[in-house]
């Protein structure tokens, strides 16, 4: 896991603005001033980005680059924004629909899980999905027994924590086509019916630890 700060982003767009950079409606905008003639820099906010690999699990043998890469944004709580998620994969199975998950632990038997997301890839073999939710502070929750786990972020907190993320062929034939192999027995992890529907991990974070 790699936590990294926006702070140098917001810094260099203030010294951008104040040195009389580039603008829409072609003006230059006044910089405050302090009295010691230094440009005031506009109050910054720290946020936290994190980023982890995604690695081949069921699509090894068949695509071996297989890859990918996970970017959260933490959402501002004082808003209750959520936070966003950025995937990005590559090397997989062309036009292929893939279902992507939260899940308790990395791999098998993957303990409790969120569906969260869909993703498609291109003729190429790359695809990408981004959307919103509460990422950093995700759980499962029995309520008749709710139960407390610690997150490494937010310390004790409620339920189980979901702190991997993998995906999944959202449909067995197109998992037994791409991997060329009829045997493969369906899984639950896509929305809807019937069960069992779904094909197998295609990628995994991998870690042992919490990756978010």
């Amino acid at each position: 896991m790699r936590i990294l700060s926006a702070l140098a982003l917001v810094l260099a767009v203030a010294a951008l603005a104040a040195a009389g950079g580039p603008h829409l409606d072609g003006a230059r905008p006044e910089a405050s001033v302090h009295r010691e003639g230094v440009p005031a820099l506009p109050s910054l906010q720290r946020t936290t980005v994190v980023q982890f690999p995604l690695v081949a699990s069921g699509v090894k043998a068949a695509y071996p680059r297989a890859a990918g890469l996970v970017t959260i944004v933490r959402g501002d709580r004082d808003d209750s924004a959520a936070d966003t998620v950025t995937v990005d994969v590559w090397g997989m199975p062309p036009r292929v629909r893939f279902t992507l998950f939260y899940t308790e632990l990395a791999g098998k038997p993957f303990g409790s899980v969120e569906y969260v997301a869909d993703l498609v890839t291109r003729a190429d073999g790359r695809g990408e999905a981004v959307f919103q939710d509460i990422a950093f502070v995700a759980f499962a929750m029995d309520a008749r027994q709710p139960g407390t786990s610690e997150d490494e972020q937010e310390g004790v907190t409620s339920g189980t924590n979901l702190e991997h993320l993998g995906l999944w062929f959202a449909s067995l034939d197109d998992a037994r086509r791409a991997l060329r192999d009829d045997a493969l027995a369906g899984t639950i992890f896509d929305g809807g019916g019937p069960p069992l529907h779904a094909g197998p991990q295609a990628l995994t974070d991998g870690q042992g630890g919490p990756s978010f």
